[in-house]
């Protein structure tokens, strides 16, 4: 169970590492919505070939991955729109936005994001008595562009630089907490239950790009996020080959 909560805090590290790089360098906004594109590529690949694929090889028949996928994504649209609703909605944005809405909202949100793909990192330590090094990889890459996001928006809003790194730290544990809650509430489970959980968190991850990822990627870096997010998606698949 250690392990599961390990692992977990390694792949949410480099949002403090991204926090770090956004605090100590000025980074343009193109650049920004380049790093989130990529992020976001990577992630489409994770979730395609690491959660989708194996739920549909581990569950009985179709219809759990299915039910997972639109399980994921109602549960995720309605989390994200009470907290969009409480002030969180611009928690991706780099430009500043953040001093309008409220800190513990943004908090929840960045939480709300990162949840769904830390549980999958204990369910697949559980399952296959190791961390698959594609997921592991994606997750760690893709946390670097959001961070880098919203680290610039919260500072340019304002936020004390203290403050911002002990957010991402404290998320970073709860994203260690949650890996050890998909290892320990799944031991007993049975294999349609673990395919709908993979499925699950696949469509809340699918949402959250669509809904707060991407279309901050393509406001701030233009047409060339699709090359980023193709590469992304390259990248990650290559390493998902090669695991």
């Amino acid at each position: 169970m250690a392990a599961a909560f390990g692992w977990g805090t390694l792949a949410a590290s480099s949002l403090v590492i991204g926090a770090l790089i956004a605090l100590w360098f000025r980074i343009s906004l193109r650049v920004i919505g380049l790093i989130m594109g990529f992020g976001a590529g990577v992630l489409i690949s994770a979730l395609a070939f690491d959660l989708v694929q194996e739920a549909v090889e581990t569950g009985s028949g179709h219809g759990w991955a299915a039910a997972g996928i639109f399980a994921g994504c109602l549960v995720f649209f309605g989390g994200d729109w009470l907290i969009d609703r409480a002030g969180g909605s611009d928690r991706k944005d780099a430009t500043g936005d953040q001093q309008s809405g409220s800190a513990l909202a943004i908090v929840l949100g960045t939480v709300l994001d990162g949840v769904p793909e830390s549980m999958v990192i204990g369910l697949t330590l559980l399952q296959g008595g190791a961390v698959g090094a594609a997921y592991l990889a994606a997750v760690f890459i893709s946390n670097l562009p959001e961070a880098i996001s919203s680290t610039s928006g919260l500072a340019t809003g304002g936020w004390p630089k203290p403050r911002i790194l002990w957010m991402w730290i404290a998320i970073a544990l709860v994203s260690g907490v949650a890996s050890l809650a998909g290892y320990g509430l799944f031991q007993n489970a049975s294999p349609d239950v673990v395919a709908f959980v993979l499925a699950f968190a696949a469509g809340a991850i699918l949402t959250m790009l669509a809904d707060t990822m991407m279309p901050e990627a393509f406001e701030h870096g233009g047409k060339w996020v699709g090359v980023a997010t193709t590469l992304g998606f390259a990248v990650a698949f290559t390493i998902h080959t090669l695991d």
